[in-house]
């Protein structure tokens, strides 16, 4: 990848598809890496509204509260690469619908809230999926203590970035600087696996 213009690099990642399930603070601002690093497309899952407590760490502005999700990342996704392929979907995502929304993804980016949907879309994937690489964040809230903050491989199909303990309670919130170094940290991660591939 080293010896590849960003050109290059944009032409290959332009090929490929990668699903990102939830639009929050961590889908959002990977999204948005994505875009500009140039992959083709993106099938974007979330059923929820921007609210203006989410403008703090997520990529939404002021004057799309009270839209979906989905659909105002898809127009500032277009601002930033009016190329890119956005799919979107206002599902609730759950292990009968997974594999039908994210089907012909060569990564998945996972970007919930809850750890109960982490584990239910992990399961489902390799159940379903196998053998399609997912990427995680866990551990967002809270800043500061950035040594604590990485990417692990699991295995060949799934990653983990975050500091793994950092969750979000009534003390511990997420802030934007954290959110968006594990957000661009997974797109990251996304653009090194869709590299090695043909």
């Amino acid at each position: 990848m080293l010896n590849m213009s960003i050109a290059e690099i944009k032409n290959h990642l332009r090929k490929f598809r990668v699903g990102i399930a939830g639009a929050g603070g961590l889908g959002s601002n990977c999204a948005a890496a994505l875009t500009r690093s140039g992959v083709g497309t993106l099938v974007i899952s979330d059923f929820d509204v921007v609210e203006e407590t989410n403008l703090n760490r997520q990529f939404y502005f002021t004057d799309q509260v009270g839209m979906l999700k989905t659909m105002a990342l898809k127009e500032n996704l277009f601002r930033i690469d009016d190329s890119v392929s956005v799919v979107t979907y206002q599902d609730k995502l759950h292990k009968s619908n997974i594999s039908r929304i994210f089907s012909g993804c060569d990564v998945v980016v996972e970007a919930f809230d809850k750890p109960e949907m982490k584990e239910m879309l992990i399961e489902t994937l390799q159940a379903e999926m196998p053998g399609t690489p997912l990427v995680i964040g866990s551990g967002v809230a809270g800043g500061g203590n950035n040594e604590a903050i990485r990417c692990r491989k699991i295995d060949d199909t799934l990653y983990i970035c975050g500091d793994e303990i950092s969750e979000v309670t009534e003390n511990m919130l997420p802030m934007a600087p954290r959110v968006e170094i594990v957000a661009n940290m997974q797109a990251n991660v996304v653009i090194e696996i869709l590299m090695q591939k043909k």
